[in-house]
């Protein structure tokens, strides 16, 4: 098939060169899965099943404080490198002791982000060190990509999403794998109708099927979903045959693949 639309992957981890490996086989493990690629900046913009993707939101995490700079830094000169295909978001962690200025930094360096992960960072959604991170980025308006559930733990599962995104309305959010990996229609249920919420799609369609998937995407409504990979994990060439599939209309996938991204991290 021809390409038709332009495509935004909007959730991309990427790893400096020398920790890939490390780093991509430790993500494999938490999860018991076998990711199909690198890691890598190059093997993500020169990867097998990726020619359709028009840019890529990139992030990486930070697990201690003092890692927060230094991978900040790291995402900013990699879109500056390839500013026509990557798009940046940058992390912060709940137990900085420099939380405005490790934000303003990020801000400076032109990230459009920040991007956290309950499991991996260990701590929960709602922990009171996080709303001040919510804080900030609500009055600064810069957006927050959470990881969101796991049925294994309960610390981004939707009776923790909930109240964090009432309690901060102007704060746009973005909950990723449909808004609760692996608690899929329990998240769908909870979350929809946030006006404050997108959610988007990484990790999602290799475990639903189809006529689950779409039951969850309509119910956030396609303007509230995004497209995205979870590179290294998945093929996107793969991701978007499976939406593809789903019937939607060409504006909806216009949605989907790409002017929901725009919207919810401030992107031309």
């Amino acid at each position: 098939m021809a390409k038709k639309y332009y495509i935004i992957d909007a959730h991309c981890h990427v790893y400096p060169d020398r920790i890939a490996e490390i780093a991509v086989a430790h993500t494999d493990t938490f999860y018991g899965l076998k990711s199909l690629h690198l890691g890598t900046v190059s093997d993500l913009l020169s990867g097998e099943g990726r020619s359709d993707v028009d840019k890529f939101i990139v992030q990486s995490l930070a697990t201690s404080p003092h890692q927060v700079k230094r991978i900040n830094e790291f995402i900013a000169k990699e879109v500056c490198e390839h500013s026509d295909r990557l798009i940046g978001l940058g992390t912060m962690h709940p137990e900085s002791k420099t939380m405005e200025a490790d934000l303003e930094h990020l801000i400076e360096l032109g990230l459009h982000g920040v991007k956290l992960h309950a499991d991996i960072q260990d701590f929960a959604v709602d922990d009171e060190r996080c709303l001040k991170i919510y804080s900030l980025c609500e009055k600064k308006g810069v957006p927050i990509l959470m990881h969101a559930g796991d049925k294994r733990y309960d610390r981004s599962n939707p009776n923790r999403i909930l109240p964090v995104i009432k309690k901060f309305p102007s704060l746009t959010f973005v909950a990723a794998h449909l808004g609760g990996w692996s608690v899929w229609g329990e998240a769908a249920k909870a979350l929809k109708g946030a006006e404050n919420l997108y959610v988007d799609t990484s990790s999602s369609s290799a475990f639903l099927l189809k006529d689950e998937m779409k039951r969850i995407i309509d119910a956030y409504g396609t303007d509230r979903v995004l497209f995205g990979t979870d590179y290294p994990m998945w093929r996107a060439d793969n991701e978007i045959e499976y939406l593809l599939s789903l019937g939607y209309s060409e504006s909806e996938y216009e949605n989907i693949f790409a002017k929901n991204a725009l919207r919810a991290y401030k992107l031309k």
